[in-house]
């Protein structure tokens, strides 16, 4: 089998497609995954560029992805839907995901934010009349 050089992750709710590719850009590994099963599957991997669908769960999943050591990128979904070479489906879009990977670079995720940094609710300064 040969070295992946990245991975392709399109998430959803219950099933998560892996696309992989190697330094030629052909398709090594392309797999469906449950939830329960994708952290598994990421710890016995030697880290390699994921890139994921920039969305409200891709941060998380980012955050855990980094905690093992692999570097994650965040594409914005317009500048995926150019790649999707068919239908739309999770396993074109997993493919269509890894194939936008070079040509855009995103930040990082975003932090987990903690309870002094968000904003005070304003408090209303009206008199209490009894």
């Amino acid at each position: 089998m040969s070295e992946i050089s990245r991975i392709g992750l399109d998430t959803s709710k219950s099933v998560f497609t892996l696309h992989a590719v190697d330094a030629a850009g052909q398709p090594v590994l392309r797999v469906n995954l449950r939830r329960a099963q994708v952290m598994p599957f990421f710890r016995k991997r030697a880290p390699t560029v994921v890139a994921m669908e920039a969305c409200g769960g891709s941060h998380q999943w980012a955050r855990k992805l980094l905690a093992l050591g692999h570097e994650v990128r965040l594409t914005p979904p317009q500048y995926v839907k150019p790649y999707l070479k068919r239908g739309k489906n999770d396993r074109n879009d997993a493919e269509a995901i890894c194939e936008s990977l070079p040509l855009r670079r995103r930040g990082p995720p975003v932090a987990r934010a903690c309870a002094s940094c968000w904003p005070r609710p304003r408090i209303s300064r009206r008199r209490a009349w009894c």
